[in-house]
């Protein structure tokens, strides 16, 4: 069941806030802020720091989208499933434009600073160090990611080196008060100020790049919202503080000239270095900074293609996987791409009209969110939440599109050109190919138009990527669960509501109202995960372990449970409180085997309660025969389950014993004549199979 085109889960949360981090010190500390204190003088510092709060939305929204569905593709991925293929065409193609210009003028920027000491031309440099990074990309996610800890490690070190070395050189006391150079606090007024915040809003932009590489992150419902966090929290503290120090160190109209402000201030005052370390060290952080940009961007852009490719609204081949694990095609496309754009435009200038596209990406995220809850799909559990629904997400949009306003008409005319062409690629390409439709569908449903039931299927089957802790709940889950064959009669809600619980009250102790709710609830909607299998699951608190009850049924029943006709099997899974979002992850695991190829056959031909069992649990997590065929086991016959010695993980769960199906406990004795079923990680079974066949040569 595994997918060769899938990606693999390498990124921590150390790499998560690495690339977050990486994304966003680049232009931001080492080119603007000259730029930007000629507009605002003494209140840069202030801009910096609204800004930062400004991105809030964006993030937490950008946070939730993946955890609740970490893909690749990100942005696209989030925009496709939540308002269709058109509106991911836009996010996806879009995205990979902007990332791809800002990419490259990063790699322009990290050109210029090279240049303080060495005599190189910038664009062949840029070019040069695309193919470089475009080649490490191509190796492997560690190998990429090693690098960029690499670089953000040395990056952030230099950084707070630099602001506690430039604090101590103005004074604490004095950091706050304003410089009479540059005139008022607000040079400009209020209106300038704004502007200001705008201009450097998009120096935080690249915080939400780890998006487009969730699918490789690991545990995302944790790494990838605390890792943002931390990398917006590092940003907007040396950003402030950054500029302070600039303000305070340079004069003002050296400030405005400069294209290389932190460098200039370098030489202000850490002259007592050395052999001129000081500068030096300044010129290897914005090396570092442009750098992990440049390497960042390469990484989120391909994963665009790769996960468009995916879904046909780009050719096939940009979606094959290569021997080192990575999207290699996709990736070559975009170095491509990026060369193109080095060689053909003024990189700067289109880089500032493509941050503009982000903000309109930003805007609809936010609508995403929305967007996604309001469709009210039961398989949409995200890990995380963003706070204050609906009130952050409108401001949001409400702050992208003030903010592309403040940038200027060329930006907007940029963003709608953009638009416009992603919308030609959809018709022209993609639109006659696609039945997929997006979650706004299930909006349209509430109203009494239509919506697509392969979304709710979709968002199901990704949820075991967010399962790895869980993984051996599912196989206790089979281990323990209760499955009924019925060959003939008519059976409706009542008849199934006895039958559960019934079962129910004997095996698990659960109360009989708990199941006739799971039934007979208001609330129920029988999910199908193929057209023949249909499953409903719910939370209680008095729910100690999950559990499941599978009922099939032969080609001489009759169900009266408004499911489609072709249904011959209902799933009931009722599940605790805690860990939220467990009955997804189960659900989904269910929905993954399910799926898989000659289920239905397996499944049918199965004629017992043990063979019914066999088939719902994984291959690579079970192992099942008598205890003769495991003779480090036969030996310890007689031994109560819990005295057992066994691998690691390794569980025996089932027991068949006089053509009974027993579900083994602590207290269950093992006997010589009992066949049994043992769950567990793969490599710890392969330890156990390798210890009986010892067994049974010697």
């Amino acid at each position: 069941m595994s997918d060769t085109n899938s990606l693999k889960k390498n990124l921590t949360l150390f790499d998560v806030y690495a690339m977050s981090t990486g994304a966003m010190f680049s232009s931001g500390l080492f080119l603007l802020p000259g730029i930007a204190a000629s507009y605002t003088g003494n209140s840069v510092w202030l801009a910096y720091f609204l800004a930062g709060f400004l991105i809030l939305p964006a993030m937490y929204c950008m946070a939730e989208l993946s955890t609740a569905m970490p893909k690749a593709g990100g942005t696209y991925y989030f925009l496709d499933r939540a308002m269709g293929p058109l509106m991911g065409t836009i996010g996806g193609l879009g995205s990979w434009v902007a990332v791809v210009f800002k990419s490259a003028f990063a790699l322009v920027g990290m050109g210029a600073y090279m240049g303080i000491y060495l005599d190189l031309p910038f664009t062949v440099t840029a070019i040069l160090l695309t193919i470089a990074f475009g080649l490490i990309n191509i190796f492997g996610a560690k190998e990429t990611t090693l690098l960029q800890r690499i670089l953000v490690t040395t990056l952030v070190a230099i950084l707070i080196a630099f602001v506690a070395l430039g604090l101590k050189e103005v004074g604490i006391a004095n950091t706050f008060k304003p410089v009479d150079g540059h005139g008022d606090f607000f040079k400009s007024g209020i209106v300038g100020f704004v502007s200001t915040i705008g201009l450097v809003f998009v120096s935080y932009a690249g915080l939400t790049k780890v998006a487009s590489v969730a699918e490789e992150v690991q545990n995302p419902d944790r790494n990838i919202p605390l890792g943002m966090t931390l990398s917006l929290v590092t940003a907007t503290i040396i950003y402030t503080l950054g500029t302070l120090v600039l303000i305070k160190i340079l004069e003002p109209q050296a400030l405005y000239d400069s294209l290389t402000p932190v460098a200039d201030a370098g030489r202000e005052f850490l002259g007592w270095m050395p052999m001129d370390l000081g500068v030096i060290l300044i010129v290897v952080a914005a090396i570092a900074a442009f750098a992990s940009t440049g390497n960042a961007g390469i990484m989120s852009a391909s994963r665009y293609p790769y996960a468009m490719a995916k879904d046909k609204l780009v050719p096939a081949r940009l979606s094959q996987i290569g021997k080192f694990g990575t999207p290699t095609i996709a990736i070559v496309t975009t170095v491509l791409a990026m060369i193109i754009v080095l060689v053909l435009f003024d990189v700067a200038s289109v880089a500032k009209l493509a941050s503009a596209f982000q903000l309109l990406l930003f805007g609809l995220i936010c609508v995403a969110v929305i967007v996604m809850r309001e469709s009210k799909i039961p398989t949409y559990r995200p890990g995380y939440r963003a706070p204050f629904y609906p009130w952050l997400q409108i401001a949001g949009i409400l702050i992208s599109f003030w903010l592309i306003i403040e940038m200027g008409i060329l930006a907007i005319a940029f963003t709608g050109m953009v638009t416009i062409g992603c919308v030609l690629w959809y018709h022209f390409y993609a639109s006659g190919n696609l039945e997929r439709r997006g979650a706004i569908f299930h909006i349209h449903e509430r109203l009494g138009q239509q919506r697509y039931e392969g979304l709710e299927r979709e968002l199901m089957t990704i949820i075991h990527d967010r399962t790895q802790a869980e993984n051996l709940s599912y196989e206790g889950l089979i281990a323990r669960s209760v499955m009924m064959d019925f060959r003939y009669g008519i059976y409706d809600k009542s008849h199934i509501g006895e039958i559960l619980v019934e079962r129910a009250v004997k095996r698990f102790d659960i109360k009989p109202e708990i199941i006739l709710d799971m039934v007979h609830g208001e609330n129920v909607i029988m999910h199908p995960i193929t057209e023949g299998v249909h499953i409903t699951y719910q939370t209680h608190p008095d729910v100690v372990e999950p559990e499941l009850f599978v009922l099939r049924f032969g080609p001489q029943t009759k169900l009266n449970m408004n499911v489609a006709v072709e249904a011959h099997t209902l799933m009931y899974l009722i599940v605790p409180n805690k860990p939220v979002g467990l009955d997804l992850r189960l659900a989904g695991h269910l929905a993954e085997v399910v799926q898989s190829d000659n289920f239905e056959m397996r499944w049918l031909e199965s004629k017992s309660e043990r063979e019914m069992n066999e088939v719902l649990v994984r291959d690579d997590h079970f192992l099942h025969g008598p205890l003769s065929e495991f003779p480090s086991l036969l030996k310890q016959a007689g031994k109560k389950i819990s005295e057992i010695a066994l691998p690691n993980s390794c569980l025996i769960a089932i027991i068949e014993r006089g053509g009974q199906v027993i579900v083994a406990t602590p207290d269950t004795q093992l006997l010589e004549t009992d066949e049994i079923a043992i769950i567990g990680e793969p490599v710890d079974l392969d330890t156990l199979k390798s210890r009986s066949a010892k067994g049974v040569v010697k």
